[in-house]
């Protein structure tokens, strides 16, 4: 008979754990949180120190009644809820529900799913761990302070539907930031020069560098045509190499936002699909084997970049078996910790490096072995010896003019064997140059000025925008693909060509708040508020008094708001378009997956449809109708014939305006990861250079 009841967050994890643990120990999932604050209410009593009140979450009765039942039948009861804030208080919630004994060693943690994990865990329980509630009920509160605070004020100053958020009103003011920047951008002018020139039968590129050994700036093509006077009919004379050995490092192995950044770069995965992923692998995957069902990866969940001694030794051995001994990592390097990281577990992992992604082919789906060979892959990087690049540098003298010629080729590839961080491939980038001379006169083949334009600072892509707000000290792991979901649902942000875009309405409402509750979008106040809470958990805070200091100033705040700040009215963009069933002028909208035509005669009139956009190619197909863009279910672009349902020509690839020269077939360009875009025939093998 089981005496022992683990409590776990989800049914995948329970089975993986009641695996382990054997017959005495039922295993049972809570399916994540069990109470919250009401969504009816505020759920937060400030005059009585912030005090929260909880209730069971709807649709929770029947696990938790589950769960009691089980709980009387049994002498123990573990509670082994994820290693961090949230299943910290999960673990408290579910003891205060089961009324159990907080004095005892209730609390079981472990940072992979592993046999020998689980069983050194639960060799080890500890108590609830307050500090780490307080910090989680601190956040969970202070969000809900702002949200239900500011967010009926813009329900009615602007429109329902509409809310504010500690880190996603901050995060919109970043974008809208961005993309005030942009439009403010003016472009400067500048030039580049390159001459190819031919050394012992070899051509290479070398750049203008400056007059004399001082690097000068190219502002206009009058400043061209002087160098280019001055250098006249003289000759390339090699002024200068120099030669060197250089290092490359690998990139450390995976925190939670380094994985999104490097999936999404990589992979081309969402940031939610990314975790969701990651916490399938984590939970654990049935290798149909001997092994049965086991974790793979390490919690995902960490801002830590360390490695356990036992998973830095297996490494090694799989190098050293697999590579060679001078692949193997002489010493262990030291990683530059972010001031704002909480180094609570291990970095992202495989639980085993001897499980190589090709001997799980088999029993992952496509997403999760890319997704399992890019975790692989860069913590066995992080544990190999470094490259060895050999460089060279080229200074070369025309009448006074300097050009300068740079090359690299790998000595020693190291680490480079098996990962490159944000490479589509595991291959150095080479340019190499003729063995030069000092004094060695060069042959001129061509010399090439070209014209540039500075460009504005991109928008930012889910990658780039992770990467700015952990360097912000905005959020936390956990909370940037909820927040980044959030901002999309509430129309705020739009995602186009995979790069965030605000719309009006976020716009719109960053201005409100800026006026009325700037501390709400400064950077540096919500990061020394993450900081604060930060304390909390490392228990040098109090959270009554980090809530109330920032009660204060605000509860002033939210008085003017309600009183000065004015109504808005957004009014609908009328289209030139007109309602195919009532006749009325038809509107733009904005909903989910952005701006959608309306019937201005709603609610009598009900009609919508999309916004179509043409690119101005006939279809191929029924030769009288044209090519629009359109959106799937998923929110991804295909092309098809204006004319559907009549005519069903479709394409993923979009179709250019030109026929094929070989074939006069369709010409579509075609998107590869590693050539960017080609032009290529739908119906014989013509194909151009890629980005023509």
């Amino acid at each position: 008979m089981a005496d022992t009841l683990v409590i776990v967050e989800s049914p995948a994890k329970a089975k993986t754990i009641g695996k382990y643990l054997g017959s005495k120990y039922i295993v049972k999932a809570s399916m994540g949180h069990v109470r919250d604050l009401p969504k009816s209410q505020m759920g937060v009593d400030v005059n009585q120190q912030f005090q929260p009140k909880y209730i069971t979450i709807r649709g929770k009765g029947d696990v938790l009644k589950t769960l009691k039942d089980a709980a009387k039948k049994v002498k123990k009861v573990y509670l082994a809820a994820d290693p961090d804030r949230e299943g910290e208080a999960i673990a408290w919630h579910l003891a205060q529900y089961l009324g159990l004994d907080m004095n005892q060693p209730l609390r079981v943690v472990f940072n992979e799913i592993t046999k020998d994990a689980i069983k050194e865990a639960f060799k080890h329980p500890r108590h609830i761990n307050m500090d780490l509630v307080n910090a989680q009920q601190a956040r969970r509160i202070l969000d809900r302070l702002v949200g239900y605070n500011i967010s009926p004020i813009l329900w009615k100053k602007i429109r329902k539907g509409l809310s504010a958020g500690r880190v996603q009103t901050v995060t919109v003011k970043m974008i809208v930031d961005r993309e005030r920047e942009i439009q403010q951008f003016i472009p400067e002018e500048y030039w580049t020069i390159s001459s190819m020139l031919i050394s012992k039968g070899k051509v290479f590129e070398a750049k203008f560098y400056g007059i004399g050994d001082e690097k000068t700036e190219l502002k206009s093509e009058a400043d061209v045509k002087k160098v280019i006077e001055q250098i006249g009919n003289h000759p390339y004379l090699v002024k200068k190499v120099t030669k060197r050995e250089r290092k490359r490092n690998p990139a450390p192995p995976f925190i939670t936002s380094s994985l999104q950044q490097e999936a999404a770069r990589k992979l081309n995965f969402r940031t939610a699909k990314t975790m969701r992923i990651a916490q399938e692998l984590y939970e654990g995957i049935d290798l149909g084997n001997k092994e049965g069902t086991v974790g793979l990866i390490t919690y995902m969940r960490t801002d830590s970049t360390r490695i356990s001694v036992t998973a830095q030794n297996e490494a090694k051995e799989y190098i050293l078996e697999n590579f060679g001994a001078d692949y193997i990592l002489t010493e262990q390097r030291t990683q530059a910790k972010n001031e704002n990281a909480q180094d609570a577990h291990e970095a992202i992992r495989p639980t085993s490096v001897l499980r190589t992604p090709d001997q799980l082919k088999e029993v992952l789906s496509r997403d999760q072995l890319r997704l399992y060979r890019l975790i692989w892959e860069r913590f066995l990087a992080s544990q190999m010896a470094s490259a060895v690049l050999d460089t060279m540098s080229v200074d070369i003298d025309v009448n006074g003019v300097t050009f300068r010629a740079t090359g690299s080729k790998v000595k020693f590839p190291g680490f480079m064997k098996v990962y490159i961080e944000g490479s589509d491939d595991n291959k150095e980038e080479e340019s190499f140059l003729p063995p030069i001379e000092e004094g060695e006169s060069l042959e001129l083949k061509e010399i090439e000025p070209t014209q540039h334009f500075t460009q504005p600072p991109p928008r930012y892509s889910e990658a780039r925008l992770i990467k700015t707000l952990e360097e912000q000290g905005i959020g936390r792991p956990s909370t940037y693909a909820p927040t980044l979901e959030t901002i999309q649902k509430r129309g705020y942000v739009a995602l186009e060509e995979k790069r965030f875009l605000p719309t009006e309405l976020g716009e719109l409402v960053v201005t409100m708040i800026e006026e009325f509750f700037p501390e709400i979008v400064d950077v540096e106040f919500t990061a020394n508020m993450e900081s604060d809470l930060d304390g909390v958990e490392e228990g040098i805070a109090d959270w009554v008094k980090v809530l109330d200091q920032f009660y204060q100033d605000f509860a002033k705040r939210l008085s003017v708001a309600e009183e000065q700040m004015e109504e808005v009215e957004i009014k609908d963009e009328e289209s030139d378009e007109f309602c195919e069933l009532c006749g009325s002028v038809m509107v733009y909208k904005l909903g989910r997956f952005g701006k959608f035509l309306a019937c201005s005669g709603f609610p009598d009139c009900r009609n919508t449809k999309p916004i179509v956009k043409e690119i101005g190619v006939k279809c191929p197909n029924c030769e009288t109708g044209s090519i629009i863009e359109r959106k799937s279910k998923k929110n991804r672009i295909f092309y098809g014939c204006n004319r559907y349902p009549d005519c069903d020509f479709v394409s993923w690839d979009k179709p250019i305006a030109r026929p094929c020269p070989k074939c006069s077939s369709l010409l579509v360009e075609k998107k590869r990861k590693k050539q960017g875009v080609s032009v290529v025939c739908t119906n014989c093998d013509y194909q151009e250079e890629a980005d023509s």
